[in-house]
């Protein structure tokens, strides 16, 4: 019996050997009953099964049966004992029988046992045993098979017999290990003792173990003898047999499949199909190729024993079968260069129409670009495209030639055929694709020409739109700064004369910038109708320019009348303040006091008054806070020249002040 044929029962543990002894050396047979009720067909195939292991010699010196029947009812432990016909003793009298060391720890005792670990180490033990007894069984078969002399006999035990049911490196790797763990387990005790356990060589044979091994490695040895002997005896023949058949294949269909591929294609998809096939001429050859290093290294082997008769005729074979080898392989690779070499051309030709292609959509495509950076960018990409097409033409014009120069060398592998009319039909093709490519990246290049012409023209006329906006901007940054900034009517003639020279200077700016955006706006004007499109800006720019132009225009005048306004004041106020003793008739004018204070009060009422541009809207040269102090200045000077015309009226006046 078994134990992977009773394995699930096994596995309940419904009974076990410990390996642990009575005082009389006899195994302690342990049934530990549970809660459940027992299967006593079960417990019975169990302890058959447990009692089946010890050698006869163990078995005579008895058995210690333990029957823990503490986690039971008692009518099932009444069973058992009937049954094993087996004395009852209490859990703590078990000393008197058996040492402490030999039970285990469900009794007080200090016994390790591990059930699983044990049944998966007789389980090991068992397959090793079934599997090295039928292999010995088969290595014997063969081995005495092929020391029969009859030579029938000999080749029926080749036919049947040769190669074992299982592998015998395996068995005897197995058979080691378990060796190892029996002599291992063996001594492992402490304090200088043996620790009994399961696998004992009383329960699991240890010398049987050996006995088996030794056996093995006897029939096997004998038998990779057998193998050697009989794959000599049988190689010779073979070496021969495969010679003939190689060179024959080789000379033969190989070779005429090589004289039916010549061509390289018109496209990617036609050399591919062509190196498909060649992959599938080279798969073929491949095969006999492996026999060929098969068999130059068997023919090595036997040169090199040197224990031959027909050394000689192993040699010219050898020759015979490298030299067809070679050649056959030499032609191969010319072929499969050939290919990958149209495959490239074809490939880069393919790319570089595909280039060609997308370039002249661009070309064709009209451009809108939103902006002068877009079109740089457009024109940067042309360029690229452009200079990658040159590249892509060059890398064609190198392989075209490199295909060439291999296609005027094929005359040598044609094996006597004309092979005149492949190559003009192929060197046509090459020199056709090149000169088509040639053709269309020129008018490619006429185009872009056009369109970089185009381009630039609007990038100029970008250009003009964006700077006639900025004039736009700068106007009216000016009319801003003239009336926020250009307020002072000077304290003096002098000041006022310089203040309306540096107003006139400004002007003269903003002239300059308004005649500047005119002429940006008629330039981007002639630029679209040269470009037969319209202006984005000019129909919006132009009203803004002249609008603005228009607003600084009316601040200016009025900023002209008050600084002349201004002036007059000054000069006839100073003229009436200063000490002129040999005028004073002029000073005694009444009407130039009534002149000054006309246009004092003239000018005072200017400053109060806002600019008035076309559309109705009103705007205030500076703050109040400037017009208060520039109106403050003017009316002080005003008391001084009334302070001066009392003075002249009442002189004496003048006299008792002093």
């Amino acid at each position: 019996m078994e134990a992977s044929v009773i394995l699930p029962i096994l596995k309940k543990k419904l009974a076990f050997l410990s390996g642990g002894k009575d005082r009389r050396s006899g195994l302690i047979l342990t049934i530990p009953l549970c809660l459940e009720q027992t299967n006593m067909d079960e417990l019975s195939v169990t302890l058959d099964y447990l009692l089946s292991i010890p050698s006869e010699k163990c078995k005579a010196r008895g058995f210690t049966v333990i029957v823990d029947g503490r986690k039971s009812q008692w009518n099932v432990v009444k069973t058992v004992v009937v049954m094993l016909q087996v004395i009852l003793v209490s859990a703590n009298k078990l000393t008197r029988y058996i040492e402490p060391c030999q039970l285990t720890e469900d009794f007080g005792g200090s016994l390790t046992y591990d059930h699983m670990d044990w049944l998966n180490k007789r389980l090991v033990f068992e397959k090793f045993t079934k599997e090295s007894t039928s292999l010995l069984d088969e290595l014997a078969l063969i081995n005495n098979g092929s020391d029969k002399g009859n030579q029938q006999e000999k080749e029926r035990s080749v036919d049947l017999n040769f190669l074992p049911s299982v592998d015998p490196e395996t068995v005897l790797q197995t058979g080691h290990e378990l060796l190892s763990e029996l002599q291992q387990r063996r001594f492992n005790g402490s304090d200088g003792g043996v620790s009994w356990s399961p696998m004992d060589d009383e329960l699991l044979a240890q010398p049987q173990v050996m006995k088996l091994l030794d056996s093995l490695r006897e029939q096997y040895t004998r038998y990779q003898e057998v193998c050697r002997q009989r794959s000599k005896r049988t190689q010779l023949e073979e070496i021969q047999q495969k010679v003939m058949q190689v060179v024959n294949w080789l000379e033969g269909p190989g070779s005429e499949q090589l004289r039916a591929q010549w061509g390289i294609g018109d496209s990617i998809r036609a050399s591919q199909a062509l190196q498909q096939k060649h992959e599938e001429i080279e798969s073929q050859h491949s095969e006999w190729f492996a026999v060929y290093v098969e068999l130059n290294q068997q023919i090595a082997a036997l040169l090199n024993a040197g224990d031959e008769e027909d050394l000689v005729e192993l040699k010219s074979l050898q020759q015979q079968l490298s030299d067809v080898c070679y050649r056959q392989a030499s032609q191969l690779e010319f072929r499969q260069n050939l290919l990958q070499a149209a495959l490239e051309f074809h490939g880069v030709a393919q790319d570089l129409s595909q280039q060609l292609d997308g370039l002249l959509g661009m070309l064709c495509v009209d451009v809108a670009p939103a902006d002068g950076a877009s079109i740089q960018q457009t024109l940067k990409l042309l360029e690229e495209k452009l200079k990658s097409v040159d590249v892509g033409l060059q890398g064609l014009r190198e392989k075209g030639q490199g295909l060439l120069d291999q296609i005027s060398n094929q005359a040598s592998w044609a094996y006597g055929k004309d092979v005149t009319i492949e190559n003009k039909e192929n060197v046509d093709h090459i020199q056709g694709v090149m000169e088509d490519m040639q053709l269309r990246k020129q008018r490619c290049e006429d185009m872009v020409d056009v369109r970089r012409l185009k381009m630039l023209q609007m990038v100029q006329l970008f250009k003009c739109e964006e700077d006639a906006a900025q004039a736009v901007e700068w106007l009216s940054e000016l009319l801003d700064a003239l009336l926020k900034t250009h307020i002072r009517l000077g304290d003096d003639a002098q000041e006022t004369k310089v203040l309306l020279e540096k107003h006139r200077k400004f002007v003269d700016v903003a002239q300059s910038t308004y005649d500047y955006g005119r002429q940006l706006l008629q330039a981007t004007v002639v630029l679209c109708q040269s470009l037969r499109c319209t202006s984005r800006s000019s129909g919006d720019t132009l009203p803004r320019l002249n609008r603005v132009w228009k607003q600084f225009t009316i601040a200016s005048e009025e900023r002209v009348h008050r600084l002349e306004m201004a002036i007059a004041f000054h000069s006839n106020t100073e003229k009436i303040l200063q000490d002129c003793p040999e005028e004073p008739e002029a000073i005694n004018d009444e009407e130039q006091f009534d002149e000054i204070e006309a246009v004092g009060k003239s000018l005072l009422d200017r400053l109060t008054v806002p600019v008035v541009y076309p559309d109705g809207t009103e705007q205030y040269f500076g703050s109040p806070s400037d017009m208060a102090s520039t109106a403050e200045h003017i009316r002080d000077r005003m008391k001084l020249v009334n302070l001066k015309r009392q003075q002249l009226r009442h002189p004496e006046m003048v006299t008792t002040e002093s």
